[in-house]
């Protein structure tokens, strides 16, 4: 008599490939750390660890647009201030480089 497998999936378990793991490990102590650090004490890291998939990504989206919206701000600022004081020309200065006037030969001895 021949036996047959009970289950028709050849792993033993439902999860991840063991090479997927070590990146989406990475990815997910990424979003933590960057919520924990970026959410300026609002979170900590049991809190997002243990937050629905879906609310953690929603979350990180919005910070990763408020911090992107600030820096695109901030180098706007930057930019416009340097303009108004005069350190920052559109066009570079055009220099025109003469030769010396003179020429001078080495003398032989």
């Amino acid at each position: 008599m021949e036996r047959r497998s009970l289950f028709l999936f050849p792993l033993p378990f439902f999860g991840l490939t063991s090479d997927i793991a070590p990146q989406v490990r990475i990815s997910l102590f990424t979003q933590i750390h960057e919520i924990v650090f970026h959410g300026n004490g609002g979170y900590d890291w049991n809190t997002i660890y243990n937050m629905p998939i879906w609310l953690r990504k929603f979350t990180f989206s919005k910070l990763r647009d408020h911090y992107s919206q600030d820096d695109n701000d901030n180098v706007e600022k930057s930019i416009n201030n340097l303009k108004s004081v005069g350190a920052v020309n559109d066009k570079p200065p055009i220099t025109k480089i003469t030769p010396p006037s003179y020429i001078t030969k080495a003398s032989k001895k």
